[in-house]
C-alpha cells in the first residue's frame, strides 16, 4: 500500500511542471523539504516549531529547510543539508518524490522551493535546539480534512490583497509560507488523500 503511493506521488510530481521563480537579487533563496513517513495506514507530514531565538520566522511552524549556501549546489542540497542540521534528517535517508511550486515570501523576501520526500519511520530525529523547539507529525488524512483548515483575505504590507490560509492540527496553528506550501501539496495530492 506504501509502496503505490510513493509511485502516485512520484509520477503525479513528475506529469506537473513545477513553477520556478528565476533568481532575483532583491530575493534570499531558500528550500524546504516536506518529510513524509508512513504509519498506521496513513502518510504523515513532519514539521518543526522553530524557536523563540531565531531571526526569521521565530516560534512559527514550518519544514525543515533554510538559506541556500553555494556549498549546497542547488535548492535540493539546501534542503537537504538544512533538513539534517535542524532535525537530523541524513540525505541519504530520504526518498525525493520531487519538487512544488516555488513560493516568494512578502514580509521576508525569500523565494521558497519546496522538495517532497518520503522517510523511514520510525526515524531517529535529532533535534537542533537552537532552531527547533520540538517536531510533530500530522497524517495527511487529517490535513486534508477541511474542518481543520480555513481560508481568508490578508493584505500584505505593500498593500496588495492576497487569499491565505492557516490549519488548526496537533494544538498548532500553521499559517503563512508553511500553510501557503502545504494547501498546495494537498490540492496537488487531493485526489489520493
Amino acid at each position: 500500500m506504501a509502496h503505490l503511493f510513493d509511485d502516485r506521488l512520484r509520477s503525479m510530481l513528475a506529469e506537473r511542471t513545477p513553477l520556478i521563480v528565476p533568481p532575483d537579487p532583491t530575493r534570499r533563496q531558500a528550500a524546504v523539504l516536506l518529510p513524509l513517513f508512513h504509519k498506521a495506514g496513513d502518510y504523515h507530514l513532519v514539521f518543526t516549531k522553530r524557536t523563540d531565538t531565531l531571526k526569521h520566522h521565530k516560534g512559527q511552524v514550518s519544514f525543515p529547510g533554510g538559506t541556500f549556501e553555494r556549498l549546497d549546489g542547488d535548492l535540493l542540497g539546501t534542503a537537504l543539508r538544512e533538513s539534517y542540521e535542524e532535525v537530523g534528517i541524513h540525505p541519504e535517508h530520504v526518498t525525493v518524490m520531487g519538487r512544488l511550486d516555488d513560493l516568494p515570501t512578502f514580509s521576508t523576501n525569500f523565494i521558497i522551493a519546496p522538495f517532497v520526500g518520503v522517510i523511514p519511520h520510525p526515524y531517529p530525529f535529532r533535534l537542533n535546539p537552537l532552531e527547533v523547539a520540538f517536531i510533530f507529525d500530522v497524517p495527511l488524512a487529517v490535513l486534508a480534512d477541511p474542518t481543520v483548515s480555513r481560508t481568508y483575505t490578508r493584505l500584505r504590507q505593500d498593500g496588495a490583497t492576497i487569499l491565505d490560509h492557516e490549519f488548526h492540527v496537533a494544538g498548532q496553528v500553521i499559517w503563512g509560507a508553511t500553510a501557503r506550501i502545504l494547501q498546495h501539496f494537498l490540492q496537488v495530492i487531493r485526489s489520493e488523500c
